[in-house]
């Protein structure tokens, strides 16, 4: 079913396949080291990588936190120690052909701001995030739809809208709990 445009002439950016919005993403090979994987974390500069195996089928994910408390932690080699036992598998992921709000679901759900594509195979194709969400992102697109600041200001919405809700809870909690206590319990 083609998206119809609204009036504003973007198609509905939440009933898009979320195939439209992914990044290319490097993988970590479970065939290797934990050393090869902590080298390999700290050469991209990033703190977890989502893992395959020889055919690219996502496995889980690993983490620099978790590999150097399981492994040196618990005198193991990670010169000789394998990945593999060390991959996380109940990590959050999204199919290519689910939409833009069912991945952006997969994500609030599982409290993280990134999941790995696969297809329905779990072959990884790639990565998105709530910020490419929230940026409208699309693989194809030649220059950044975006400048840095926006960009920031995107991921800080993000952030802080779930945290401005909360506090406005509270506020409405604060102030019915000391309306219900009346003046003559507040002086106490």
């Amino acid at each position: 079913m083609k998206q119809r445009p609204n009036s504003f002439g973007s198609a509905n950016r939440e009933a898009r396949p979320i195939k439209d919005i992914i990044e290319p993403t490097k993988t970590v090979p479970s065939e290797i080291s934990v050393k090869a994987t902590l080298d390999e974390l700290q050469a991209r500069g990033v703190d977890s990588s989502p893992v395959t195996d020889q055919r690219g089928e996502l496995l889980g994910a690993v983490s620099k936190n978790e590999l150097n408390r399981n492994v040196g932690g618990r005198g193991h080699d990670p010169k000789t120690e394998p990945v593999e036992p060390h991959v996380e598998k109940n990590n959050a992921y999204c199919f290519e052909d689910q939409t833009v709000a069912e991945a952006k679901q997969i994500m609030l759900d599982a409290n993280v701001a990134e999941v790995p594509v696969v297809t329905r195979e779990k072959l990884v194709v790639g990565t998105t995030s709530l910020e490419a969400i929230a940026q409208g992102k699309t693989e194809k697109s030649v220059e950044p739809l975006t400048s840095d600041k926006s960009r920031w200001l995107a991921t800080l919405a993000c952030l802080l809208i779930p945290l401005a809700f909360g506090l406005a809870k509270i506020r409405r909690f604060i102030s019915r709990l000391t309306r219900s206590r009346g003046p003559a319990a507040r002086s106490h």
